[in-house]
């Protein structure tokens, strides 16, 4: 097999295409010929260190993966070989092989591709988990999203709008204003790259006029940083703010600001979710399937990249160049 593996911390230009022993599956699990692989911003920080996971190393990075099962564990049940799954694996999916525990692995419907199945269940499973789950999103209401052109954000564009709710995106450049709104935004905005307190009065400001002079009642947050106060700031009364991640850094939130609009922070650990509530994980992805079918969501490719390539890929993910997301074809 080969893998491209991270064998100290540091960037993406730290990992190395290696050639390896094909694993072999253990007791309940499945070795599963990875077919394409879903790259996402924790692959960028697992190989620094920086993730709440730490696998010993050497280890290939690489979360979500799809692909064939080539081969069956003992006491496995519910899958056969050919099978075709998608799966999300912590890390290792940067491989032509993998081994993995049978439970983490989903059957994908056929008319479901393998590149769109490595880009499906992380995004749309956290952000159906964040605006149903956390949220309790209703139609008519207004959700802005922050980070709007990323992975996630793309996908909670989607699914805001199969919800009933009106769209805001906000994002850093025109470009990724445009690509919003070619997937469904309702009204977008371009915040700039740094906010001293007169820019965040003003992105406040732009928000609530977007939204309306109530203002807005979801806000689904990737970005993090000085960009989650004025988000806070221009929420309607009883309005939802969502933790999805904070790549621009982790913000200092006055909490009067929760007490003065009677509303909530709360926050999206979607992976720990699948864990706590497995059935309505399960439940969830049901649902995903379903709005797939209906042609109410897709994966937004906008880069595919060889395995040998990985490091450019989490590159342009990591400079916060990407739009939609970016995927592995694993030969």
């Amino acid at each position: 097999m080969k893998a491209m593996l991270s064998t100290a911390p540091g960037g993406p230009e730290t990992l190395e295409l290696t050639e390896l022993p094909d694993p072999q599956p253990g007791k309940g699990e499945l070795l599963i010929r990875v077919h394409a692989a879903g790259v996402n911003f924790p692959d960028t920080l697992i190989i620094r260190d920086l993730y709440q996971m730490k696998p010993p190393r050497p280890f290939a990075p690489g979360g979500e993966i799809a692909g064939e099962v080539v081969g069956l564990g003992a006491d496995v049940q519910g899958f056969a070989l050919g099978d075709r799954v998608l799966a999300l694996s912590g890390f290792g999916g940067f491989a032509t092989h993998l081994a993995i525990d049978a439970q983490r692995a989903i059957p994908i419907p056929d008319s479901m591709s393998y590149e769109d199945a490595a880009c499906f269940i992380f995004t749309y499973g956290t952000s159906h988990h964040a605006l149903k789950d956390r949220a309790a999103i209703k139609p008519g209401e207004s959700l802005l999203i922050l980070g709007a052109a990323g992975g996630v954000g793309a996908a909670a564009i989607e699914l805001g709008k199969a919800a009933g709710a009106k769209v805001i995106a906000a994002v850093s450049s025109p470009d990724k204003a445009a690509f919003c709104r070619e997937i469904g935004a309702d009204e977008t905005l371009v915040y700039p790259r740094d906010l001293d307190r007169d820019a965040q009065k003003a992105l406040s400001g732009e928000i609530k006029s977007l939204a309306g002079k109530d203002g807005v009642d979801v806000v689904y947050d990737a970005v993090g940083g000085d960009y989650a106060e004025p988000a806070i700031r221009a929420l309607a009364w009883g309005g939802r703010f969502l933790v999805v991640g904070f790549p621009a850094g982790i913000p200092s939130i006055p909490l009067n600001l929760t007490l003065l609009k009677g509303s909530q922070i709360v926050g999206v650990f979607w992976g720990a979710s699948t864990v706590k509530d497995p059935k309505g994980h399960m439940q969830n992805v049901r649902e995903l399937f379903q709005m797939y079918a209906a042609g109410k969501i897709k994966p937004r490719i906008s880069a595919r990249y060889p395995l040998a390539q990985a490091a450019e890929a989490l590159t342009l993910l990591q400079d916060r160049k990407a739009m939609g997301k970016i995927v592995l074809h694993i030969d």
